[in-house]
C-alpha cells in the first residue's frame, strides 16, 4: 500500500520545504550531480512533483501520488502511475535510475531494489539519495516523526543498512557522497559534497548492476 496520503493532501507544504531550505536542497542536487551519469536514458522512481528531476534533466518517472503526478506533468515530465516494488516498466530499459528520499516510503525496500535491478540495462546504475537515520537531521526527523506530516509512516535507514540491501540484490557500490553538514537552519550556502558518509545528513549512493544473477 503506497504511502501517498500526505503527499496527495499536502502538496503545497511539500513544495514549500524546498523554498524554505533552498541551500540544503541545492546542496543535495550538487551531491547527486557528482554521481549522475552525463548521458543515457534515465528514470526517477518516486519522482514526486519533479523538484529533483527537472534540475537534474530527468524527464521520466514513476509516482503513486496523483497530486504529485499532476504537478510533475505540469512541469513537462512524463510520469507513470506505479510503485517502486512493482514498476510498470520493461526489463533492461534504462541506463540509470534515481530514487531520492523514496526508500523511506516504500513498503519493501528489498523488492524496490530488485525492481530497479530488473529495469536497468546491463551495467546500469542505481543512484539513491536519502537522509541517514544516524545523522543530525535524521535524528531530528526521528524525534518528531509521530507529529510530521510526511514522515509519520516513514522508515529511516542508516547508510550501512542501505549498503546491505543493495548487496543482497546484487548491486555493487561504486561511489558514496555526503552533504548537508549541520542542521538545516544553519545552512546558508551551497555546500560542497564530500566522499563517504558519517558526517553529512544527506547521503548519495551510486551502485552498479552486476551480472551475477542466473536466469532460471
Amino acid at each position: 500500500m503506497a504511502k501517498t496520503k500526505p503527499f496527495d493532501e499536502h502538496l503545497n507544504e511539500y513544495e514549500q520545504w524546498f523554498s524554505d531550505n533552498q541551500y540544503a536542497f541545492e546542496s543535495e542536487l550538487e551531491a547527486i550531480r557528482k554521481v549522475l551519469p552525463k548521458k543515457g536514458k534515465g528514470i526517477e522512481i518516486g519522482i514526486g512533483s519533479g523538484v529533483f528531476a527537472v534540475p537534474l534533466g530527468i524527464m521520466e518517472g514513476v509516482e503513486p501520488s496523483k497530486s504529485m503526478r499532476d504537478k510533475a506533468e505540469e512541469r513537462g515530465l512524463h510520469v507513470i502511475d506505479g510503485i517502486a516494488e512493482n514498476l510498470p516498466v520493461a526489463d533492461k530499459s534504462y541506463d540509470f535510475a534515481l530514487m531520492v528520499t523514496t526508500i523511506c516510503f516504500v513498503d519493501d525496500i528489498s523488492r524496490s531494489f530488485a525492481e530497479a535491478y530488473r529495469i536497468l540495462k546491463e551495467n546500469g546504475v542505481l543512484i539513491l539519495g536519502f537522509v541517514d537515520k544516524e545523522s543530525p537531521v535524521g535524528k531530528l526527523y526521528l524525534s518528531f516523526k509521530d507529529k510530521s506530516l510526511f514522515y509519520k509512516d516513514a522508515t529511516f535507514y542508516s547508510t550501512e543498512e542501505v549498503y546491505k540491501v543493495l548487496w543482497e540484490n546484487d548491486f555493487t557500490i561504486i561511489n558514496t557522497r555526503q552533504t548537508v553538514f549541520g542542521h538545516l537552519n544553519q545552512i546558508n550556502e551551497i555546500q560542497k559534497p564530500e566522499k563517504g558518509y558519517g558526517k553529512g545528513s544527506f547521503i548519495v549512493v551510486k551502485a552498479n548492476k552486476t551480472n551475477l544473477k542466473i536466469s532460471k
